[in-house]
């Protein structure tokens, strides 16, 4: 097998592996081998007394730089994203021809309106970004803020390729020094979008603030080091629990996790769904596309489909519907995925051949499943495995939700209103029509918080006139002597 090379890009300088020294990981998903340089830890930490390259550039200018990149970064025009397309195929699971829709639709993260729409979300006075703002309060005392720049370290997810250029966005505008560490199932596109900002200007203050490598998870003499406060205030995380689980042993006072961890989506159904045959199929192809997003390995792909019926023969109608759907060739799915592991595989076997309590509809030929319960089962659905649960009412599926459910799809699509308060008690994230889990109102929550207002490093200047600053608090301010 031939080992695949993996460049490093620090701070606008590509760096190649070299012949003689270079280390060779295997990716997780896959197995292949590739090839980087040694991660120099001294090239990565910038010292605290350094500033961010970014603190003085206005907003809108490091704006007008993404909106460049963006439009440098179509397929058909970017060497280096072709290039990715064939090494990716190698490393990530995902059929090529996903990866190249999702590098054909990712310069989109990088429009004026969208980023705008980030910035204006997460910032009731985006001017914070850009310099000191004056403020007082109701017993007159002035003072200033600032949203001052962090320093950071993102861990990449490894499910979605072009979910680099979206972290990139992130860390531009918020003018934060930041790491990416790239996931073993692409350690390539983060390094070809930083390539083509460096060749826009390699000196630019984005550019000089950015670099990205690669170390296997879980290295300590690395992350050890790397993961210190007098080095970085952020570990932006996206990943599997493994994953999270390692970053909070190196969490302590003055480095915090932004964590976007391990989430799995739903759909809820009404009893509308079968007024007719026609509404059965449209809303079993809706289901469908909210399963099969990244075949299943998104955060936002539903996995668990709770029905509201207590007629059997209603609901094997629904799955009997359901199922050709899931096989369908779609923008971000395959028609044929990847096999799910042969534990689940046995265990679904198994449970078929128990009784009546649960029936499977399909086969295990990477089309799509889908298994029919009274209660949800007690593995996680994955590689287009459809879990459909019958419920007598959506009410009662709200027990099924908690802090881990991300996405959930509803129809018919005015029983949103009357569950989403019930939903968000529960612990869930996003509720929207079934069917367009994949889509996003620009500038909106991602896991229940405004990220960008939570990388910053928030900074207080309180000109408070009185020599007894604390007889000038207003009652009930919330300030509290330490």
């Amino acid at each position: 097998m031939t080992t695949l090379r993996a460049p490093f890009m620090i701070r606008g300088t590509l760096v190649e592996p070299p012949e003689d020294g270079a280390v060779t990981h295997r990716s997780r998903d896959l197995g292949a081998d590739f090839a980087t340089p040694a991660v120099d830890l001294d090239a990565l930490v910038t010292p605290r007394p350094e500033l961010s390259p970014l603190l003085e550039v206005p907003l809108a200018e490091i704006i007008d730089f993404l909106v460049e990149t963006g439009e440098r970064l179509a397929l058909d025009v970017n060497p280096h994203l072709r290039r990715c397309l064939d090494l990716v195929a190698e490393t990530n699971p995902l059929p090529r021809r996903v990866v190249e829709n999702l590098y054909r639709s990712a310069p989109a993260l990088l429009t004026r309106d969208s980023l705008w729409a980030q910035v204006e979300s997460n910032f009731a006075d985006p001017s914070v970004l850009d310099g000191w703002v004056s403020r007082t309060d109701g017993a007159g005392n002035t003072g200033a803020i600032r949203a001052f720049p962090p320093r950071m370290v993102h861990m990449l997810a490894g499910n979605a390729p072009a979910g680099c250029i979206a972290s990139i966005a992130q860390g531009a505008l918020v003018k934060a020094i930041s790491l990416f560490k790239m996931p073993s199932s692409d350690p390539f596109t983060t390094v070809a979008v930083l390539r083509t900002m460096a060749e826009i200007d390699p000196d630019h203050p984005v550019v000089q603030s950015m670099s990205a490598v690669y170390w296997a998870g879980g290295d300590e003499a690395i992350e050890r080091t790397l993961y210190r406060p007098q080095y970085f205030d952020k570990i932006v995380a996206w990943g599997g629990g493994p994953a999270i689980n390692n970053v909070i042993k190196y969490l302590g006072p003055g480095i915090q996790l932004v964590s976007f961890d391990p989430k799995s989506s739903i759909s809820m159904i009404g009893r509308d769904v079968f007024a007719s045959d026609e509404t059965v199929a449209d809303v079993a192809e809706r289901v469908a596309a909210d399963t099969c997003v990244f075949n299943q390995e998104a955060c936002l792909a539903s996995r668990f489909v709770f029905l509201e019926t207590v007629d059997r023969a209603e609901a094997r109608r629904f799955c009997a519907a359901l199922l050709p759907r899931l096989g369908a060739d779609r923008l971000f799915g395959s028609a044929v995925a990847p096999l799910p592991p042969s534990d689940i595989r046995d265990e679904i076997e198994v449970m078929g051949a128990m009784g009546d309590e649960l029936e499977v509809f399909g086969r295990f030929d990477g089309r799509g499943m889908v298994v029919l319960s009274d209660e949800p089962v007690d593995f996680h659905p994955s590689n287009k495995i459809s879990n459909v649960v019958m419920v007598a009412s959506l009410d009662d599926a709200v027990r099924h939700v908690n802090v881990a459910t991300q996405t959930i799809g509803v129809y018919p699509y005015a029983r949103k209103v009357r569950l989403r308060d019930a939903l968000a008690g529960a612990g869930a994230q996003r509720v929207c029509r079934v069917g367009t889990a994949n889509g996003h109102v620009a500038g909106g929550p991602h896991d229940a918080m405004y990220p960008l207002a939570r990388f910053v490093h928030w900074m207080g200047d309180d000109d408070i006139l009185t020599a007894d600053a604390n007889a000038a608090l207003p009652t009930g301010a919330g300030y509290r002597p330490t």
